[in-house]
């Protein structure tokens, strides 16, 4: 790997491709807010709509519509061009938008996040495969950075408006407000964004591959999200599920094996960057949502913070985040990928390392420390595994690969969400309303079950390539 001297301010919002930038730092914003804002006003959307057992859904269920979809558009994205799959992806989240604004029912409401999760589906990934194409391997890292610093202010800014909007005007405006955010994005990316041509024959659609990829995955999710909890892991149900998510990714496989065109070429799975990558974005996926559940819920009911300190402590993680991940580009083409990676997973160790010894004596602060320590270090390890990636493919590939990075990471926010979930309510015991105390030791075995997943960060970290460059670039 040859170390390339980089203009920092070619890569900047004021350079020749800040209009595009901007662009999909807007993008990134309709997905980023909208995982945020809608936190805040639960309670008030409960009382116009009731449904209390059923608002879970609102957040499972557009976890599930996106981690679906996301391999899907990214093979979209290899055969027709990144421009078409994300004006697609913006136009899809709209509506959705706009039905859930409308929603008369708990039901329809979730029936309608199920649309906007098929939105953001194709959002989120198309955002880093552009930037993949744009920037050159030096530059990348910096404008994951960018894109990165859209989910740190949405931290702040989201669970703020859907505070403002539930409290002055109504629950709804927090699906409205995505309606000009839409709009403004899709001119913006229409006018700045202009792909090269591609020459390319008529492309072939794998439609049975994806059918069954989606029907596999969807169950597979879905038996991890609501195992425990809609159903007891040993039932019928949740045997059936996962059964079923079985035999259809085994077809899904034998399909792809023989297809000529495979929504997800096999080679994927047997990449030693791509596997590394992957298994780091699937502990990724896990930590986060691990901290992201239970590091509120610690500050609130251990510490006797109010819902807005708690999200500001959490919000620390999406600050050091992009800060580290504007840095990794410099390690990178001095360290290479993999020395990088161990340099972020040692990081979010030691951060997720400090959340075990929080306690009913512990401050404030010291969760924020322990959450900024751990971003830092995520955004070490994330930045150069998913660079790794999409250097070592051609443009024809990089869709696929970066959609398929994207969907490890939901998988992993799953079996978070449903190891997290497992280990908590265990310690509980059934409690409605646990003491301080009680709720500090419940959730000793989610940080410690946090620290193993950063622990297989590492772990994966070290079967990175040490450099790779294939684009040329």
């Amino acid at each position: 790997m040859t170390t390339e001297v980089v203009d920092r301010r070619s890569i900047g919002l004021r350079s020749d491709r800040g209009p595009v930038l901007l662009s999909l730092m807007l993008t990134t914003a309709l997905v980023a807010l909208d995982s945020t804002i809608i936190a805040t006003a639960v309670l008030t959307i409960v009382d116009d709509l009731g449904g209390f057992t059923a608002f879970p859904w609102l957040f499972s269920i557009y976890l599930l519509a996106q981690a679906v979809s996301t391999p899907i558009y990214g093979k979209l994205a290899d055969l027709f061009g990144r421009k078409p799959v994300m004006l697609w992806g913006i136009g899809v989240f709209c509506v959705g938008s706009v039905l859930c604004a409308s929603a008369w029912s708990m039901p329809a409401l979730i029936a309608f996040r199920a649309v906007q999760g098929l939105g953001a589906g194709a959002v989120q990934p198309m955002g880093l495969t552009i930037a993949g194409d744009i920037y050159t391997l030096a530059e990348r890292a910096k404008a994951q950075a960018y894109l990165a610093s859209v989910w740190g202010m949405s931290a702040v800014v989201g669970p703020t408006l859907g505070g403002l909007f539930s409290e002055y005007l109504s629950w709804r405006w927090i699906f409205w407000v995505n309606v000009p955010l839409c709009a403004l994005a899709a001119v913006m990316l229409i006018r700045n964004f202009v792909e090269p041509p591609r020459t390319r024959n008529r492309p072939r659609i794998d439609y049975l591959g994806a059918t069954l990829l989606s029907v596999g995955a969807a169950l597979l999710i879905l038996g991890l999200l609501e195992g425990g909890q809609a159903w007891a892991w040993g039932s019928p149900v949740g045997f059936g599920v996962f059964a079923v998510a079985a035999v259809s990714l085994a077809l899904f496989v034998l399909v792809e094996s023989r297809a000529k065109d495979p929504v997800l070429p096999l080679w994927v799975l047997t990449s030693r960057v791509l596997v590394a990558s992957s298994l780091v974005a699937v502990s990724i996926g896990a930590i986060v949502m691990g901290l992201a559940s239970y590091v509120p819920a610690f500050a609130q009911g251990v510490l006797g913070t109010g819902a807005l300190v708690g999200g500001f402590a959490l919000a620390a993680l999406t600050v050091g985040w992009p800060v580290s991940a504007a840095l990794a580009g410099r390690l990178y083409l001095r360290l290479g990928f993999r020395s990088t990676a161990l340099v972020g997973g040692a990081l979010t160790l030691i951060g997720t390392a400090a959340t075990t010894q929080l306690g009913t004596g512990s401050q404030v602060w010291h969760v924020a420390a322990a959450c900024f320590v751990t971003g830092a270090g995520l955004g070490l390890a994330a930045a150069p595994t998913l660079i790794a990636s999409q250097t070592s493919v051609d443009w024809e590939q990089r869709g696929v690969v970066t959609a398929t990075n994207m969907f490890a990471r939901s998988l992993g926010s799953a079996v978070g969400v449903a190891i997290f979930g497992a280990l908590a309510n265990g310690r509980l015991g059934g409690a409605q309303d646990p003491s301080a105390a009680e709720l500090s030791s419940a959730l000793d075995p989610v940080f410690l079950a946090v620290t193993v997943a950063a622990a297989a960060v590492l772990a994966a970290a070290a079967f990175m390539p040490g450099r790779t460059t294939t684009d040329g670039r």
